[in-house]
């Protein structure tokens, strides 16, 4: 795509392989990406009840961490940001640490520095931002 400001990420390490190399090296493949971070972050299944996980680029505030359930720019939440809303407890891995986390959409006051934030780990996501109507939600987890 040719929109101002966007930087076409290589894509060679995405999906279900991102997960599972990450998963098989604790991090040590997948962890860095792009210039940027990645977790690991497994929901349950609002539908079906079992775990998904999704590997996700993140930051910190303080010592929480943020992600972005931005899909993209795609006109529908992400369905790990869907399985989130029904059950906000979670796993997350970052590198070979796991550990359990609640999960809550960043109030409409707290956004602006949040996506401030967001946006300096990820200049995409302003991008992603006018591809869709939809506000993109940004998603703070805190260890439970």
């Amino acid at each position: 795509m040719n929109e101002p400001g966007y930087r076409p990420p290589d894509l060679g390490l995405v999906g279900a392989t991102h997960v599972a190399r990450y998963e098989e090296t604790d991090g040590e493949i997948g962890y860095e990406w792009n210039g940027t971070h990645i977790l690991l972050l497994t929901t349950t299944g609002r539908k079906t009840g079992r775990p998904r996980t999704s590997a996700l680029i993140y930051g910190r505030d303080g010592a929480d961490y943020l992600v972005v359930a931005s899909a993209g720019g795609a006109a529908k939440h992400p369905a790990w940001y869907l399985n989130l809303r029904a059950n906000p407890e979670a796993v997350i891995q970052v590198k070979a640490e796991r550990f359990r986390v609640t999960a809550r959409t960043a109030t409409a006051a707290e956004r602006p520095r949040l996506w401030g934030l967001a946006t300096e780990y990820w200049p995409n996501y302003d991008v992603y931002q006018t591809r869709t109507s939809r506000v993109i939600p940004l998603v703070v987890l805190s260890r439970s």
